[in-house]
């Protein structure tokens, strides 16, 4: 029987890719709603193209631009109400940033499947989405895909053979730049990734690191494993996608061409594999594969994201939250490319750290920590126009 499939945060980058997965395997999988807030014109074609039965949409007047036979569905908690539907089988949850976790627990209550893409929920959601996955017996997937990496290699072992996870990094464009040369990066620079074709949030944190960081958080809460056990290698030519060292010196590595619809395929089929449209891998024809250790002096993002990781409670939160409000303040032309990592380490180091157990205390625990670090953002911001 077909599998029917929700794609929130359709007109992303993973949303984008998700659609065509399902457009490539009609025999396999059908579309059953989207959900998208602010581009309704892009929103307006793949729905003509690939014909929805359900348009979770922003406003009223959005949805009276949907033709005729499409169920809309409007307004605030749109996206919420979609990722909850009982018909769907999968969610594909391709939600930027914070604003994914809602909508993930709203399919978890429903006992769903979700292939995530997102990475920001797992880091601020963790005790509230083990209650949740308990209680509703849903299950999450992951699209990232070092985190599907390490799941697939996972699948050849024990949790107790396990010696560690090793997330690779393509290092984006500057991790062979100085400290000197990282503090004149533009937005326009960091935005253009080596590797990878993906949207501008997760593009930005490539070239800080802070998505390796959020990463080494989400494995550990994903895959139930300590710090300790989690490693990161730079690896730029993104062929190996993660690996899985073993206690008796086996390691496990998961490879392909770099393409989003693989990962993306696999959470919706699992434990299934079904053929793809995307390039196979020919070793043969590859430039050499090189591995190199992170440098934690140039790149202090990792080493925040351990320490939050290893201190638990909200502050992979306030990590996570203050990265979202510097990499939009860098954006703008606010702060600078180093400030990024100044501005989530203030925020850590003026945090007292608590336990978050619902959603509300989640959703303000990330409204405070942006609000303090948008204080550092004004304190920087300041002195940038006062040096110029």
């Amino acid at each position: 029987m077909k599998k029917q499939i929700s794609v929130l945060g359709c007109t992303g980058s993973i949303g984008r890719q998700s659609l065509d997965v399902i457009a490539s395997h009609p025999e396999e999988m059908t579309l059953f709603g989207v959900a998208a807030n602010r581009d309704i014109n892009t929103l307006l074609e793949q729905v003509s193209t690939y014909h929805p039965r359900v348009v979770a949409c922003e406003t009223e007047f959005d949805a009276s631009l949907l033709p005729s036979g499409v169920e809309a569905i409007m307004g605030t908690g749109a996206t919420e109400h979609l990722a909850g539907m009982q018909e769907a089988d999968v969610v594909v949850n391709g939600v930027s940033g914070f604003a994914a976790l809602s909508p993930l627990v709203a399919s978890l209550k429903a006992g769903k499947r979700v292939a995530l893409a997102n990475k920001e929920s797992i880091v601020c959601g963790k005790s509230l989405i083990d209650n949740v996955l308990r209680k509703y017996q849903g299950e999450i997937l992951p699209v990232d895909s070092e985190q599907s990496a390490i799941f697939q290699c996972l699948q050849n072992g024990k949790k107790s053979e396990v010696d560690k996870l090793i997330l690779t990094a393509s290092g984006g464009p500057f991790w062979r730049k100085s400290r000197e040369e990282l503090a004149n990066v533009t937005p326009e620079e960091a935005l253009a990734h080596p590797t990878w074709n993906m949207g501008k949030k997760i593009t930005l944190d490539s070239a800080t690191l802070f998505n390796k960081g959020l990463e080494v958080i989400e494995a550990a809460y994903l895959f139930d494993l300590p710090a300790e056990q989690i490693e990161v290698l730079i690896h730029p030519q993104s062929i190996v996608h993660s690996m899985v060292s073993y206690i008796d010196g086996t390691c496990m590595a998961n490879m392909s061409k770099p393409d989003m619809r693989l990962p993306i395929q696999y959470a919706i089929t699992y434990p299934d594999r079904i053929a793809s449209s995307c390039t196979p891998l020919s070793l043969y024809l590859e430039q050499p594969l090189t591995f190199h250790k992170p440098d934690l002096a140039r790149f202090h993002s990792l080493k925040m994201a351990y320490d939050a990781l290893k201190a638990g409670l909200s502050l992979p939160l306030v990590y996570n939250g203050a990265n979202e409000a510097a990499v939009e303040a860098f954006c703008s032309g606010r702060i600078g490319f180093l400030d990024i990592e100044r501005v989530v380490d203030y925020t850590l180091n003026h945090h007292v750290p608590k336990a978050l157990l619902s959603l509300e205390e989640i959703i303000e625990a990330d409204r405070l920590a942006r609000d303090d670090a948008n204080i550092w953002i004004e304190r920087i911001s300041q002195e940038r126009r006062n040096r110029h």
